[in-house]
Parts: structure tokens; sequence; C-alpha cells
């Protein structure tokens, strides 16, 4: 296939969708490999970043997604009339980060490590698309796990969760609760490198 014929194939389905796209699917529709795709994705990437265009193209493991440039955000804010969302509290940062490292969670297993309810503030995230369930516990119950989500890639600046910060060994009694403030830390260091992320993508008609 044409390579400029796929990039455009690539731009044209990631535009109409509006949301993250796997590579799997556009490969089957498109009849190439998966690898193709990221490749051609990787040099509309580079070229809408070295033009300094109105959109990005970002890889969010193994999906691809079109969405505003951040140096864009502000006046995309204020043409639709959005405001940009709050700064994630401390709690919030306490459970999406222990989510993030030691996913899949329950929330009573949240709940145990942060040593306080956490049912608010699951709640609050799910809402704002950052986790998200996905199944439940083989346990008395069935408790429901739960998972980052791409928007938790995109908002954060992360093409895949292996761009996390790796947790250095700990050992000792309080080696958790270490491990759990430094995946806070680097959370927060990683949404201050993200703070004028993409803009939020109006939906499509």
């Amino acid at each position: 296939m044409d390579l400029e014929f796929l990039e455009g194939a690539i731009e044209g389905i990631l535009f109409a969708s509006g949301e993250a796209v796997s590579a799997k699917r556009m490969a089957a529709v498109l009849g190439c490999g998966e690898e193709l795709i990221f490749d051609a994705a990787r040099e509309i990437a580079d070229r809408l970043s070295f033009q300094r265009r109105g959109i990005r193209l970002v890889r969010l493991e193994d999906k691809l997604q079109l969405c505003s440039a951040p140096e864009y955000a502000d006046f995309i804010r204020q043409a639709l009339e959005t405001r940009k969302p709050p700064k994630l509290t401390q709690t919030a940062l306490e459970v999406l980060a222990i989510t993030a490292y030691f996913q899949p969670v329950t929330r009573a297993y949240i709940d145990d490590l942060r040593g306080t309810d956490s049912s608010y503030t699951v709640g609050v995230l799910t809402e704002r698309g950052l986790i998200e369930p996905c199944g439940t516990l083989d346990a008395p119950g069935r408790p429901t796990l739960f998972r980052t989500t791409d928007s938790f890639l995109r908002v954060f600046g992360l093409s895949s969760l292996n761009e996390l910060p790796e947790l250095p060994q700990r050992d000792g009694e309080d080696a958790e609760q270490l491990k759990i403030q430094e995946s806070i830390d680097a959370l927060r260091a990683a949404e201050a490198a993200a703070e004028d992320g993409p803009a939020p993508e109006p939906e499509r008609q």
C-alpha cells in the first residue's frame, strides 16, 4: 500500500472516530501489519509537530488518537467556552497512583493502603475518565477491579504504562508506604510536565 495513502487513511479514521482506535483494528481494515500502522503514525506525528499544526497524533499503548496541540489549549478553551479541569487533589493523586502502579486493584485494596475510605475519590476519578472498572475479583462479594484508562495516559503525557517511573525496591515495615509515596511523587511530576496538555476534544457530529 502506498505510504501517503496509508497515512491519509489513518488520519481519516482517527478524525472520524474522535476516540482512540486500536492499531490492530486499523491494520485489519487496511490490510497491513500493525507495525506498519505504528510506523506511519510516527511519520504523521513528527510532521504535525514539526509544522506546529493544531492537532497531534498520540500513541496510547496499542491505540492511536488525534488530539489538539497543547500550545493552542488556551485558545481552544476560550473558543469552545470550556474550562481547564481542576488539578488533582492530594487524595485523588494517592488513589490514582495506587491504581496506576498496582492495577488492577479493588477499592478495598486502595482503602487498606491508604488507611481510609476511598469510595468518593474512586467515583470522582471514574467520572473524570482516569480510571475504569475492568472486571471483578474472584473472591467473596466479587469486588470490582479498577485500572487506569487511555485518558489517564493522555492527561499525563504517557504513551504506555511502561513509561511510568520505576519504583525502587524497598524492604522493611514501611516499604509499602514508601512505594505509595514515591508513586504519588512520580505522578505529580508527570502531571506538572503535562500541565499544558491537550485540550478536551469537541464532540463529533
